[in-house]
């Protein structure tokens, strides 16, 4: 396994010192599904405080202790950051996913420090100093057999969040989960363990699923067997072919695509349905509009359709990227192409308003040039001109003058 060059000189450095630094997780897992690797976890054995950490990791780089009280330091070295930590027990004391103390473990072997892992495909790891796989609850196996299993009972329900977790690695590999694991995780849903979860932490397996997911139908599906859409009654999984057509339509851009996967999977609700759906998750203002704008206009297209007016699709413009929207109605309708839709992406190129809103011609600074004091009648002015502009009334820089001329006579 290949690793940056910073993460051997401190393990090294670790070494001299009696402690023994191991790569654990994520980064395990998708080096055996060959997959990127983004972010390395390494956790330090032999520590009896998480201060002698901090005090070598400071000697190469910087050190951020928002997640000290976690047992988890942020250690970054030219521009690239991972998270250390030392094996540790967390035991549960209050709600929430912040009820824990936390005592680091300074005999723990990797099993024992393992344990408090969510699956066995999470709980392998790699020695650095040593060059081996260590991998005590056959995760390896478990990926062979494309089967997702908890490894403990007693710490897998102390952060409900693994519930969230199953659904959206189940779906990101298209494992299935253990029976054991189905169970517990049933059980969790039954007990009301789910409701303490703050909102933005599932907001953000949402996100896993939908952004990662090759087939999210399969984590859609899976909430549905396990009882967890009780929470979004809203929900009607008849987008879900829709959504996993998306999936071949990302670009990388979160944001957008995530935008797009939201609206799909809401755009067979009601706007005020949609937008209680999605404020439950968070409480991003400019998000949910952006996500809103789709359903709003996805509900208004057979009435442009019939109308078949220009101004419609100039207005539409201003509102949306119509090359978006048009993909967006292309996704819902399985990735072929309407009457409807043909006819707006034609005519909005037509419009050359495919890709680009539609500009104003005039702006304050040309009534300035033209003579006139700024003033609050400016808007006004452009509003007017502006609204030619969408009725076809004009269309060139000397046409609006024209026009402003005309108003301003009268």
């Amino acid at each position: 396994m290949q690793l940056p060059d910073i993460l051997k000189v401190v393990s090294k450095r670790l070494y001299s010192k009696g402690f023994r630094a191991i790569v654990v997780g994520g980064s395990i897992r998708d080096y055996f599904l060959k997959l990127p690797i983004k972010d390395y976890d390494i956790e330090v054995f032999g520590l009896d405080s998480i201060d002698k950490l901090e005090e070598i990791l400071r000697e190469y780089g910087k050190v951020n202790l928002v997640g000290k009280s976690f047992g988890v330091l942020k250690f970054t070295h030219k521009g690239e950051t991972y998270d250390f930590s030392c094996p540790r027990i967390e035991r549960k004391i209050s709600k929430g996913h912040r009820g824990f103390r936390v005592t680091c473990l300074k005999n723990a072997t990797f099993k024992e420090a393992s344990l408090r892992r969510d699956f066995t495909i999470n709980s392998m790891g790699f020695d650095i100093e040593k060059r081996e796989f260590l991998d005590p609850f056959s995760g390896r196996v478990d990926m062979q057999n494309r089967l997702l299993k908890h490894i403990n009972t007693n710490s897998f329900i102390e952060d409900p969040l693994r519930v969230y977790r199953a659904i959206q690695f189940s779906a990101r590999f298209n494992y299935t989960l253990s029976r054991t694991t189905f169970k517990l995780c049933q059980e969790m849903i039954r007990d009301n363990l789910l409701e303490e979860l703050p909102q933005q932490r599932v907001y953000m397996e949402f996100q896993k699923l939908l952004l990662k997911a090759q087939k999210p139908s399969i984590g859609f599906n899976l909430m549905q067997e396990l009882g967890i859409l009780r929470y979004f009654p809203e929900l009607n999984l008849d987008t879900l072919p829709a959504l996993d057509i998306m999936s071949r339509y990302r670009i990388g851009d979160n944001r957008r695509d995530l935008t797009l996967s939201f609206a799909i999977l809401c755009s067979n609700l009601k706007l005020e349905t949609a937008k209680s759906f999605l404020y439950r998750l968070t409480n991003e203002h400019k998000f949910i509009d952006s996500v809103l704008i789709y359903i709003k206009y996805h509900n208004l297209l057979d009435k442009f359709y019939n109308r078949k007016l220009d101004r419609d699709i100039r207005k539409l413009s201003t509102k949306i990227d119509i090359k978006e929207f048009i993909l967006f109605e292309k996704i819902l309708n399985l990735d072929r192409v309407s009457n409807k839709i043909d006819w707006l992406e034609r005519r909005a190129r037509e419009l050359q308003v495919y890709n680009t809103p539609l500009k104003p011609l005039l702006r304050g600074q040309d009534l300035i040039d033209l003579g006139l004091e700024p003033s609050k009648d400016f808007r006004r002015l452009l509003k007017v001109v502006f609204k030619a502009q969408l009725d076809g009334k004009v269309s060139t820089y000397s046409e609006a003058i024209g026009l402003l001329k005309k108003i301003l006579i009268i």
